[in-house]
């Protein structure tokens, strides 16, 4: 084990990663994860409570409960942010969300209705700390994280405190980073700036939300394929749009679609909890040597 974000480690192997999805974080629940046969665990909060102390007691039990097969202390766990990134102002309103989740040590953030470059520029810069330098300049200020509760998250980590601060910047703008940073591009208001918004530094990820990608089309319910040609154009752009910027690209993965969907370089795959089965053949498709 050489990184503490799993996911990371992956990716840098050019391996695809394999997500599930849980809410209503608890110490109970971290514990009957921590063995989880996915490598990457989403804590959904964008529409259940927004819940710190909930988020620690499950962070903790990931520990009592590891490690992961792998070695790693615990799986890889990013939590979706309740707030909508309609504008920077917003976002900049909102970084207490931001600041509260990475104190409890969690490895990466997923962040909403991503419509513009100024609001996914704030949110990166809200994830650092002010002496992270590497990427700043005209596209990137310099980070607004605050300091106080990093040695939290140090020791989620299992880090002494210098270590943690010189790793808990977002990966890949420092290759030494722990962190990965994505957003959603979920509405017609972000595709229209989806080419600018995921050239921001510090990106990672980027997934589409096929749900309410249909809905601002007028649909719905299009959460699942079929999707009309004007949603499934949208995904596209997307995806495009992350190729082009370097980033990773994040969608559901399905029996029928998995193996389609790994070829096509798709590289964080949502799976549901009875997927074990369905990553064994991703896993086995793409010569993996990482235990789960």
């Amino acid at each position: 084990m050489t990184r503490i974000n799993k996911a990371i480690e992956l990716l840098e192997q050019g391996q695809p990663v394999y997500n599930i999805s849980t809410d209503g974080p608890c110490f109970e629940k971290g514990v009957e994860l921590a063995k989880t046969w996915a490598d990457c665990i989403n804590v959904n909060l964008e529409h259940h409570p927004f819940d710190m102390a909930a988020l620690d007691a499950f962070m903790h039990g990931l520990i009592a409960g590891g490690p992961t097969r792998s070695g790693h202390r615990t799986p890889t766990v990013i939590v979706t942010l309740p707030m909508a990134a309609v504008s920077e102002d917003a976002v900049r309103a909102n970084s207490w969300m931001i600041n509260q989740a990475l104190t409890r040590g969690v490895h990466g953030l997923l962040l909403c209705h991503a419509e513009t470059p100024g609001a996914v520029r704030a949110y990166v810069e809200s994830g650092r700390f002010a002496y992270m330098t590497a990427g700043v300049g005209e596209a990137l200020g310099i980070g607004r994280r605050g300091g106080g509760g990093q040695d939290v998250a140090a020791k989620m980590w299992g880090l002494p405190l210098p270590e943690y601060m010189e790793r808990c910047d977002v990966w890949p703008l420092n290759p030494k980073g722990e962190i990965i940073l994505g957003i959603k591009i979920e509405n017609r208001r972000a595709l229209a700036n989806v080419e600018a918004s995921t050239r921001v530094p510090g990106l990672c990820f980027a997934e589409w939300g096929p749900g309410d990608m249909g809905m601002s089309f007028g649909y719905p319910d299009r959460h699942d394929p079929p999707y009309p040609p004007e949603v499934w154009e949208a995904r596209n752009r997307v995806f495009a749009a992350l190729k082009a910027a370097g980033c990773y690209f994040q969608e559901s993965g399905r029996s029928e679609t998995l193996l389609d969907k790994i070829k096509e370089g798709v590289k964080f795959l949502n799976v549901g909890r009875s997927g074990k089965e369905l990553i064994e053949t991703g896993r086995k498709f793409t010569n993996r040597t990482m235990p789960w």
